[in-house]
């Protein structure tokens, strides 16, 4: 079972915690890592790429030239996928591009990802995350206080208005609560800031 220090908003080591092992301490299954975020960038694709086809161009509604006699190949109209300013023969039409894995693969890569954070050492959790009011000065002297440089998730454990508007403008850094905790953004960010009671609402979600 991984014990991992606590810390509180100065940096300083207030205690120890103990992670279940079946969620932060098991094997780091890169493939189905890679299968989530896949997923993820999937179902964040726009999907609107369009073109128009035979029904929707303008003009073409008279044939170019007869038949036969010209010398010129047949045509019957100048908006053909052959001319320019033509149709588009099966170009893209808008689509949702979103697909989901099935609930034990996600819930899997979840654990990976979070296995990976106390592999690495990169995960500080907090004793708690508390500001007076927005500030993002208060922010980035919590981060500096916990020596994070890097880019960071900052996980808490319910919407906290004071720390998301704290941190909306800091450069690689992003602020979710446990239910929005998803593979992309802690493989995505170097350390995993969290407070004990996300640790223990992710824990009794994944257990």
């Amino acid at each position: 079972m991984p014990r991992v220090a606590v810390y509180n908003i100065q940096g300083q080591q207030v205690g120890e915690i103990d992670l279940d092992d079946r969620i932060f301490g098991g094997e780091v299954n890169e493939a189905v890592l890679h299968q989530a975020v896949v997923m993820q960038l999937a179902s964040r694709r726009r999907g609107t790429a369009a073109t128009r086809g035979w029904a929707e161009v303008s003009g073409g509604g008279r044939k170019p030239w007869r038949q036969k006699g010209t010398g010129r190949a047949r045509a019957g109209s100048i908006r053909s996928p052959l001319w320019r300013g033509g149709a588009v023969i099966f170009g893209p039409q808008p689509r949702d591009y979103g697909y989901k894995l099935p609930k034990k693969v996600r819930r899997l890569a979840l654990r990976s990802a979070l296995a990976s954070k106390v592999r690495e050492g990169n995960i500080i959790v907090l004793d708690e995350l508390k500001l007076a009011k927005p500030r993002t000065k208060d922010m980035v002297t919590i981060l500096k206080a916990l020596d994070v440089e890097d880019k960071a998730l900052v996980v808490t454990a319910g919407k906290d208005p004071n720390v998301e508007l704290s941190a909306r403008n800091l450069p690689g850094v992003t602020c979710l609560t446990s239910a929005g905790l998803n593979v992309y953004d802690l493989l995505a960010h170097d350390k995993l800031v969290i407070t004990k009671d996300a640790v223990a609402r992710v824990q009794e979600v994944l257990a």
